[in-house]
């Protein structure tokens, strides 16, 4: 029977009633469905509407129907006619209690249902996904630490620009993990209200408690208003978004690992583990895994594309267009999940060829920026100095030699200001260390900066690093045991 059959006289078309069951996918909700009736199961006790031993009966029933299926992630219910997962739990709850399942939707809609659930699986997500960053971070970090002072060429224009630490690339990455970090964390802040007592579209028929099920819940509280709360998908927007942004930095990270391991790069080995062969080609390691980590963040910003159509110029309140943005958020969180389970294993393996790297840094003038530098602290201005050294540059081109091959005397051509002290400026120590501003890459500014970031990416890990192995979804209600 369906939940809304009362005025209908004709049963759905077959094909549409299959075509229109979101079950087969919002299954997934299950955990949440659970904790958020069992805290509306609160609201209802409160106002009368269950005694507690009914309460307690309808607690234990659906603390039953969940148990089958797993918790955090459960295994999907076969075999069910249930339209969604609301109905499949109404459907279980009244096979365990009878009719007195059929009280629970007292007060409630299933507008605020999912409006609820999927607040709550989108929090937990982010939850695991912060762990996942807080892991990744962690695995670069062991590597800046490991790389020491080795250097690598930095790029700009995909042209070898000036010599950085090895660390000081790897810390670019920290920052991107601790500012997509930062924003899951707000997108949180901001989903963390209760839908559950919106009603339909206008609040609950019941003059229920709403702060009873948003503490159960751990929400900061009820959300404001009834019509935004039921038709409200900001979070899911949010949520891909900010998954859309992590994925564009995993793959930016994953492109640079790809073009430093070809042969004409040579920077590092990729891990075997990590990667595969060719069936026609027997010397072939491919980048398979770097190449699906680029793949998987295109499908992260169609999802994010996808949820933003899906909701544009909807009219308040709730439509069942909403229903399409369930599946986005699936994705999202596969796919984040996926990678992040990959990221932190992959980094630690990673093997950086510092012997290629270092000499790499040691052709192509990477010392031009701080040969001018040494005529600017001799008083020449530097729009003066910058075109003394392309001058030397160019004659060292004419000669197929470096700043550091030419004798004092040819310097001297080019300015009267160079000294035998040129030499130990614009070694590849003092070229890197000329950079010495905050955030700048000379060694101890990099030092610094590696010492501060553990302490960022520590506080990231003391507060997310569980949920990766905890099992236990966090919607569970604080009155589980009642």
């Amino acid at each position: 029977m369906k939940m809304w059959s009362g005025r209908f006289r004709e049963p759905l078309d077959p094909f549409f009633e299959a075509w229109q069951r979101s079950f087969p996918f919002d299954w997934r909700l299950l955990p949440q469905e659970i904790a958020a009736s069992k805290a509306h199961a609160l609201a209802l006790e409160a106002s009368g509407v269950l005694s507690p031993h009914e309460r307690l009966q309808v607690a234990a029933a659906l603390d039953g129907i969940l148990r089958p299926y797993g918790s955090a992630q459960p295994l999907e219910p076969i075999g069910s006619e249930a339209e969604d997962v609301h109905h499949f739990v109404e459907l279980k709850l009244v096979e365990a209690v009878g009719d007195l399942g059929l009280k629970l939707h007292t007060g409630r809609s299933r507008n605020e249902q999912i409006a609820t659930d999927l607040r709550l699986y989108v929090r937990r997500q982010i939850d695991v996904t912060l762990g996942g960053l807080g892991d990744w971070a962690r695995a670069l970090l062991g590597q800046a630490k490991a790389a020491g002072h080795a250097v690598m060429p930095a790029y700009t224009h995909l042209q070898r620009a000036e010599p950085v630490l090895v660390a000081h690339w790897l810390l670019a990455y920290v920052e991107m993990i601790l500012r997509d970090a930062s924003r899951l964390e707000d997108c949180k802040k901001r989903l963390n209200f209760c839908p559950l007592g919106s009603g339909a579209v206008a609040g609950a028929t019941l003059k229920l408690d709403r702060t009873i099920a948003a503490h159960e819940l751990g929400f900061t509280g009820p959300t404001a208003n009834s019509m935004d709360a039921t038709s409200d998908r900001d979070f899911v927007l949010e949520f891909a978004q900010a998954a859309a942004a992590l994925g564009l930095h995993i793959s930016r990270f994953a492109e640079e690992l790809t073009l430093y391991s070809t042969a004409e790069f040579g920077f590092l080995d990729l891990p075997e583990q990590f990667s595969t062969g060719s069936s026609a080609m027997p010397q072939k390691k491919n980048p398979d895994l770097t190449e699906l980590l680029r793949a998987k963040s295109a499908r992260l910003l169609g999802t994010a594309a996808t949820v933003g159509a899906l909701v544009k110029g909807l009219p308040l309140a709730y439509n069942k267009d909403l229903q399409e943005t369930q599946e986005p958020v699936f994705e999202v969180a596969n796919t984040l999940e996926g990678m992040l389970q990959l990221l932190p294993p992959f980094t630690r393996a990673l093997s950086f060829r510092s012997a290629r790297m270092q000499a790499a840094c040691q052709s192509g003038f990477l010392n031009a920026m701080a040969a001018a530098t040494y005529l600017v602290h001799k008083g020449v201005p530097f729009r003066k100095a910058h075109e003394k050294i392309g001058n030397a540059v160019r004659y060292c081109l004419d000669k197929s030699c470096e700043l550091n091959d030419l004798t004092l005397d040819e310097l001297k051509q080019f300015g009267p200001e160079f000294a035998q002290d040129f030499f130990a400026a614009i070694s590849l120590e003092a070229t890197v260390d000329c950079h010495d501003v905050q955030g700048g890459t000379a060694r101890s500014r990099v030092a610094d900066a590696l010492r501060e970031a553990e302490g960022r990416v520590g506080v990231l890990m003391s507060d997310y690093g569980a949920t990766r192995l905890d099992d236990t979804p966090q919607t569970e209600p604080a009155h589980a045991g009642a």
